[in-house]
């Protein structure tokens, strides 16, 4: 199992993947967000073993004013469903926490939302521990 960057040659893998789980996005779009991605504060890394990606992550760091390092976020973790319980989510997660703490960042934030009992699970059994709410408005009209 390989765990590298995320480049626009992924773009059509993880558009399945995507949609393995309910989400369209076309391969073109995904190309243009990963690219985004790579210009900002942030990385996607995907696992690949043979064929399309097997899972993908993405962490973002930012600055506070209240943290003296950057903060770190992952916005998605995401595993091929036929391709789960087979340790690629944990080997995502310590990807993104070296490129977190490669970015000087100390501490890993995973927003888990709805009832996800698996995924609660998950973050637990890899040293997350809870911290309260999320919450999410949108800075639109009709957003």
């Amino acid at each position: 199992m390989e765990i590298r960057a995320a480049g626009a040659q992924e773009a059509a893998g993880l558009s399945e993947l995507l949609a393995q789980v309910g989400i369209s996005l076309p391969p073109h779009e995904v190309a243009q967000r990963l690219e985004a991605i790579r210009q900002s504060t942030g990385t996607a890394l995907v696992a690949l073993a043979w064929g399309p990606p097997s899972g993908v992550v993405v962490v973002h760091w930012h600055r506070t004013l209240l943290s003296p390092a950057p903060q770190a976020g992952i916005s998605l973790l995401l595993v091929a469903p036929d391709e789960r319980r087979r340790g690629i989510g944990r080997l995502l997660l310590k990807a993104a926490a070296q490129a977190a703490r490669t970015a000087g960042c100390d501490t890993l934030d995973m927003a888990v939302s709805g009832d996800q009992p698996d995924l609660d699970a998950f973050c637990l059994a890899n040293g997350f521990t809870g911290a309260g709410l999320r919450y999410r408005r949108p800075l639109r009209k009709g957003g």
